[in-house]
């Protein structure tokens, strides 16, 4: 009886307008070359990501697609963007306050 488990990357894509890096796992079980179990993990990078860390086929794809205009693209994209908007209108707001107000008779 002989166990293996082997990680690789199975598969790298590129999403989206800002070209986001989805990179896919595989984590293969074998006994004596018998497949017991295969699981997977994704994890996305961004343009602005730290990609020291990465295989370096991953490092290849990114600095292959993340050109300087995406990078100012996806820069430009999110300093626009509203973190943590609010969910409730200034009228909504408004109107709750004064109903959360109560009356001394």
């Amino acid at each position: 009886m002989s166990l293996e488990k082997v990680i690789k990357i199975d598969q790298i894509e590129i999403v989206g307008d800002y070209k986001s890096i989805q990179v896919r796992t595989a984590t293969v079980v074998t006994d004596d070359g018998v497949e017991l179990s295969r699981s997977f993990h994704r994890h996305v990078l961004n343009c602005d990501a730290d990609i020291s860390g990465e295989d370096a086929e991953v490092q290849a794809v990114c600095n292959a697609v993340w050109t300087d205009e995406v990078k100012a693209a996806y820069e430009e994209f999110t300093s626009n963007q509203e973190f943590f908007p609010s969910a409730v209108s200034e009228e909504s707001s408004e109107v709750s306050e004064e109903s959360s107000e109560v009356s001394e008779d």
